[in-house]
């Protein structure tokens, strides 16, 4: 196998019509002012050519393999054509070409999982208008593991990561209602999810012994019981399991003194309790540089930590901030697993 620092990284052309071809762009156009890994688009050339003149850009756009990404990366945009169904307007999803972005991710996946490509980015996708073409999973991260199961015959529990500067934010649960989230939290849930974070930070983020602190659900994680019982009933027993295989594990802390500066220098990644618990925070402290990594999959995968703002679509004003910093952590993911595994 060609050694990561030879592979490309695998960039998903996401919704078309949303700021993933402004940033892709914006990405290769500054590629050695910011020192950009080299990547391959997989999407429509004539689709991202379009919005390079829209952009008023003069992009060299090159059709190729995985081969040559790498080489071709210095002079031209390289791009494995997904071609759409349906002409792309800025701005404007169109659900038939939910053939295509989907198209797209399963393409990343397999060449990544075949070690063509060295990590998978994936641009961000409008579930709503995948969901009008049939699209039946909650979310990205979902389809990804789907993939994965699809691939390897074994069952997946696919975990997200914010990751950013100042703060690494796991939700145990995702995307389902604040409603159901006691209900769906299970020891089970929460012990794989804590296992799968720690594994991935020693094989992958390269810490050795993580320290991880856990959330509680309720405010004052329960104060004993008067503000909820599943602190002390579910939370609280796994944390001590996990104690007792080696994990450096404190918890269930209250949420609300989690997050200042003091508390978060105690610890390598917060484990919440669902989705806007971990993602506040998150946000609130990178919100132009934080990365989305799914962990617990057979493949390395991030993304921009944003959606697809079709309103910014094709007007210069994208930031590419959280697409850069998804690159950048993509290839130094990709390098430390290598390391790992020699």
């Amino acid at each position: 196998m060609t050694l990561t620092r030879d592979r490309p990284l695998a960039l998903t052309m996401g919704d078309p019509a949303g700021i993933g071809l402004d940033i892709c762009l914006d990405a290769w156009i500054n590629r050695h002012a910011w020192q950009v890994p080299p990547f391959l688009f997989l999407g429509d050339p004539s689709v991202l050519s379009d919005r390079a003149r829209l952009l008023g850009h003069d992009v060299p756009i090159r059709e190729t393999g995985c081969d040559q990404a790498f080489a071709v990366f210095k002079d031209a945009l390289p791009v494995l054509p997904i071609p759409c169904a349906a002409g792309v307007m800025a701005g404007q999803p169109n659900p038939a070409n939910a053939k295509a972005i989907t198209g797209a991710i399963e393409t990343a996946v397999r060449l990544t999982m075949e070690g063509e490509t060295s990590a998978l980015v994936t641009n961000p996708i409008a579930k709503s208008v995948l969901y009008e073409a049939g699209f039946q999973f909650p979310g990205h991260t979902e389809f990804l593991a789907d993939i994965g199961e699809r691939a390897t015959g074994t069952q997946l529990l696919p975990v997200m990561m914010l990751a950013g500067p100042k703060l690494r934010a796991v939700p145990v649960t995702i995307h389902i209602p604040l409603k159901d989230v006691p209900e769906q939290l299970t020891p089970d849930l929460i012990y794989r999810t804590c296992s799968i974070t720690v594994a991935d930070l020693k094989a992958r983020f390269g810490l050795p012994s993580p320290r991880v602190a856990v959330a509680g659900l309720n405010p004052h994680a329960g104060e004993g019981g008067a503000l909820g019982l599943e602190d002390d009933a579910i939370i609280r027993p796994i944390i001590e399991r996990l104690k007792s295989e080696g994990i450096d594990i404190s918890g269930p802390l209250p949420a609300d003194t989690m997050f200042h500066d003091r508390a978060r220098a105690s610890y390598d990644v917060a484990i919440c309790m669902y989705h806007d618990q971990a993602l506040i925070p998150a946000k609130a402290l990178g919100f132009d540089d934080s990365v989305n990594v799914t962990l617990g999959l057979p493949f390395i995968r991030t993304s921009p930590d944003h959606g697809t703002a079709f309103s910014l679509a094709g007007k210069g004003i994208a930031r590419a901030d959280s697409l850069l910093a998804a690159l950048r952590m993509a290839r130094q993911l990709a390098d430390n697993a290598e390391r790992d595994a020699d």
